[in-house]
């Protein structure tokens, strides 16, 4: 296993001598198998190594027992150690998140505090790796994703992407060394749990070698998709001149599509399947198309650029932070969000003319959420449809020219995903498997 380690270290040139690399260590088998491996490795490699512990403060007594055991491990092994305490409940409060989605932006941000000059090294294994794959896949993916989790992205590096789980538990059981097991990794209250529990065993059923087979599959993925990213890299570097891209059409369209998904990302705007392969139309054929807000994508058929071009007659820009509680970005109106277990529901609710009421799946929203008023060029795909509708034309036709003013709409990292009077997006609507559900209330005094 140890030679596993090294060759991939070396293929991605995860460390140059003398480096110093930090262990991200929960106490599970995984990451100590991560800092018992580098120790033995480190002066094959030149390295140092050092080992840093989030404690999330999610499991009690647990949580606290966890980080003791990194401590005493740490300790025997005379490797530098540091403990980090976070909140995460009261910063998934604060930020409407989930509480799997909390814990990871806290972790990232701890680690990008104490790695400063460093190598961050996390436990990330070949089981890991299939399944980040169908996670991407049932969410919806290109080859980027297909490709997995990178060994090597920014100063993160990842020995373990070649070791399965089953030979990470041999390798400490050779070595008499225990670990401590999450107990929440035992439960499917999490989407990569029911992957985990459910999936992969019945994958398994089909190929006893999935893990084996996948690391190479994926190995594949990820060349091809490296070449893919170089010649975007050549085509950016002769066609992109601040936001505009000149000559991009002789491309094929992949890179082409690469090439808009970058100019989206690097501004920040939106980005998803349908948003490119429009832009990359309108990047041959001409024509305009809103991304968000004022923002558009504005193309004559040779070049394409992204442009600013606001509504004169459109409302003043009113937008603020959902949080879980009350919100309000309309004097005399309120907006009441409330997350709850689908499980305790409560069937029926009472409607009347200042009240509406609204659900939908809380752990479907990408990133932070939004509530705004409207924008010139909104568009939404509807619960139960399969394309997406201009809100303009929805409001004209559904909505009295009295109510159009103080219409409230969220928008997550995707776009808009609730449309007052209007309806949620198909992609955020609650289904069987739907675990956390986001009520939303309007009051109207």
């Amino acid at each position: 296993m140890l030679d596993k380690i090294e060759d991939l270290a070396k293929k991605y040139d995860m460390f140059i001598p003398g480096d110093s690399v930090v262990c991200g260590l929960s106490g599970g088998a995984d990451s100590v198998c991560l800092l018992l491996s580098l120790s033995a490795l480190s002066e094959k490699l030149g390295i140092k190594v050092e080992a840093l512990h989030v404690n999330h403060c999610l499991r009690g007594s647990e949580s606290d027992r966890d980080e003791e055991f990194c401590r005493l491990l740490c300790a025997r092994l005379a490797v530098p150690f540091t403990a980090v305490s976070c909140d995460v409940s009261g910063y998934a409060r604060e930020h409407s998140l989930s509480t799997e989605i909390a814990a990871r932006e806290l972790r990232y941000s701890i680690f990008r505090e104490h790695t400063d000059e460093k190598k961050l090294a996390t436990a990330h294994n070949a089981d890991d790796n299939i399944e980040t794959v169908i996670l991407n896949l049932v969410r919806g993916t290109a080859l980027k994703g297909l490709a997995g989790i990178p060994p090597v992205r920014g100063n993160i590096v990842r020995p373990l992407l070649s070791v399965s789980r089953a030979e990470i538990e041999a390798f400490l059981t050779e070595r008499g060394q225990d670990f401590v097991t999450d107990s929440t990794n035992l439960t499917d209250d999490y989407t990569r749990n029911k992957i985990r529990h459910r999936i992969i065993p019945l994958m398994k059923e089909l190929n006893t070698s999935l893990t084996a087979t996948s690391v190479s599959s994926i190995d594949g993925l990820r060349d091809e998709n490296s070449y893919i990213e170089a010649q975007t890299d050549i085509a950016e570097a002769k066609c992109l001149s601040g936001d505009t891209l000149t000559g991009l059409s002789g491309y094929d369209t992949v890179i082409r599509c690469r090439c808009i998904s970058r100019l989206l990302v690097r501004n920040g705007l939106p980005v998803s399947h349908e948003r490119i392969r429009e832009c990359e139309d309108l990047l041959i054929n001409g024509g305009k198309l809103n991304i968000s807000g004022d923002i558009y994508f504005v193309s004559d058929g040779s070049s394409a650029s992204l442009r600013y071009i606001p509504d004169e007659a459109a409302p003043e820009l009113l937008s603020a932070p959902l949080n879980i509680g009350e919100n309000s970005i309309f004097s005399g109106i309120k907006v009441v969000c409330e997350l709850i277990d689908k499980n305790v529901m409560t069937p029926g609710t009472d409607v009347n003319k200042k009240l509406t009421f609204y659900v939908l799946d809380y752990d479907k929203i990408k990133g932070g959420a939004v509530l705004r008023n409207r924008r010139n060029g909104d568009r939404i795909q509807l619960r139960g449809r399969d394309f997406r509708s201009s809100v303009k034309k929805l409001i004209n036709a559904k909505i009295a020219p009295e109510d159009r003013g103080t219409l409230h709409f969220i928008e997550d990292d995707e776009g808009t995903i609730f449309a007052e009077k209007l309806g949620i997006a198909q992609r955020v609507a609650p289904d069987r498997d739907t675990k956390n559900l986001l009520t939303i209330t309007i009051v109207r005094d």
